[in-house]
């Protein structure tokens, strides 16, 4: 019987040394326990002030009247789509792609830019480009590929 009580004692204090080391463990701090808990993003709807992201569009180079250049545009927006073909956009640089486009008249092809077609937004991914922008960006894709 002692040693059934010698053992009860044992594993009662080792037990109990147990939740004191696990209860003074740096990773179970109150600190520590709130920042893992804390959510991992945030929601925002459109007025919010967001303290990641600014909520004014940048400043253009040059100042805010400056446009953006076909090239420009091009490269940002349009590149992923047009240089790959992807969703059956025209690749830059392919002619006869770009003549069936053409053949259906300019205004046409400005027009289905600036408001979208099939696979393709309104002003593809440019949310921001102003039409004659857009027009200016399709006749340099245009004139590359001919």
């Amino acid at each position: 019987m002692t040693n059934l009580k010698n053992a009860l004692v044992f594993i009662t204090s080792f037990t109990i040394a147990g939740f004191a080391g696990i209860a003074t463990a740096k990773h179970m701090s109150d600190h520590n326990v709130n920042e893992r808990l804390k959510p991992v993003h945030s929601v925002y709807v459109e007025g919010d002030d967001v303290p990641q992201v600014a909520n004014a569009a940048p400043a253009a180079a040059g100042g805010a009247s400056a446009t953006r250049t076909p090239d420009q545009i091009y490269n940002t927006y349009c590149m992923a789509c047009h240089t790959t073909g992807a969703a059956g956009a025209p690749k830059i640089g392919d002619a006869a792609e770009w003549a069936n486009r053409t053949a259906k008249g300019i205004d046409t092809v400005h027009a289905n830019a600036i408001n979208g077609i099939n696979a393709m937004p309104a002003k593809g991914t440019c949310a921001d480009c102003s039409d004659e922008e857009i027009i200016a960006t399709v006749d340099y894709m245009i004139e590359q590929s001919q």
